[in-house]
């Protein structure tokens, strides 16, 4: 069930409910001379779920995000994180809080141990009897035990990314803020990322990322939420995000041409071409597939596949926004 009510309570993926970590109520940031960049924001983020951020460019995810850490100060409106209102609590809140934003600023000329040393010692609550022990599980937590001798300015895109991941796994989080975390990673490395995130809801943290790959969204995140011009189209669990758009007709033809034609004689709207697949947009619950299929036949289309593909997220990104997706925001 899509969530669209107010509350401190919130549908989980198979229906429970499950207290809110983050909620915000009517939150707006407007910047002298413009239009809002968040305008009345009413999201809800289940504890343990795994929450993913979408939007557009200019949607106002990051101004959102900056709320939330108390980076910045809403124009109006009320947000609270872990049960506290931000940033008034942020000193208590914070502690709870690992974050990875906008990209890892390591120190270049320090080793990649190094740097998570300083920020461990940044940590007026860390114990620097174990601070070794927490820095060592951290880079293996990532991958990047092999390469903790390095200094910083040698890694790549990828291995900055998981340094930046392993220092907001210094403590532990009731809540982990990621922006784009398999950004600049390989294939093996953002499964491995995405895995390591699983494994933190499973242990109880609450996860809330944004993420320009729709399909790692689909793959990691139970829920979801998308933005567009400041302001909350949908939230709610993923499954039900997806299912609330309508699929693909999709027909497999050496005669594409001609059943490109004859749908669209039949009403089909959408219509897209490619090699000798011919996809339409799904037709409303009226229209008899069995009717389209004999409708081709009649034609004189040879069929080799015929049917319904489920709609994808990506699906209903594009239907609620109008438009593709860009990570910018």
């Amino acid at each position: 069930m899509t969530d669209t009510a107010a509350g401190t309570r919130v549908a989980g993926p198979g229906g429970e409910t499950a207290a809110a970590v983050i909620e915000t109520r009517g939150l707006t940031k407007r910047y002298r001379g413009g239009r809002p960049a968040v305008d009345g924001l009413d999201l809800r983020v289940p504890g343990g779920s795994v929450f993913g951020f979408l939007g557009p460019n200019g949607s106002g995810k990051t101004t959102t995000i900056r709320m939330l850490l108390g980076l910045i100060d809403p124009s109006a409106g009320t947000a609270r994180v872990l049960g506290s209102p931000m940033p008034a609590a942020a000193r208590t809140v914070l502690p709870h809080v690992g974050a990875l934003i906008e990209g890892p600023a390591p120190y270049g000329f320090l080793t990649g141990r190094d740097n998570l040393v300083r920020y461990d010692s940044a940590d007026a609550a860390a114990d620097p009897r174990t601070r070794r022990a927490r820095v060592d599980r951290a880079l293996e937590r990532v991958g990047l035990a092999a390469a903790a001798g390095k200094k910083a300015k040698a890694y790549s895109l990828g291995m900055k990314q998981r340094l930046g991941l392993a220092a907001a796994l210094l403590q532990p989080r009731r809540l982990l803020v990621l922006d784009e975390p398999t950004n600049g990673l390989d294939p093996q490395g953002m499964r491995e990322i995405r895995s390591l995130i699983r494994e933190l809801a499973a242990e109880g943290t609450t996860v809330f990322l944004s993420s320009h790959l729709l399909d790692e969204i689909e793959q990691v995140c139970t829920h979801a939420a998308v933005m567009a011009r400041g302001r909350l189209l949908v939230q709610g669990p993923v499954a039900d995000l997806a299912a609330g758009a309508r699929g693909r007709l999709a027909v497999t033809t050496p005669d594409p041409g001609a059943a490109a034609r004859i749908l669209g004689e039949h009403g089909a709207t959408g219509l897209l071409t490619d090699g000798d697949r011919v996809s339409a947009d799904a037709p409303p619950g009226g229209v008899e597939l069995a009717d389209l299929n004999a409708a081709l036949v009649r034609g004189g289309v040879r069929v080799r596949s015929f049917g319904v593909e489920r709609a994808s997220l990506e699906d209903a990104f594009v239907a609620l926004t109008g438009e593709g997706f860009d990570v910018a925001g």
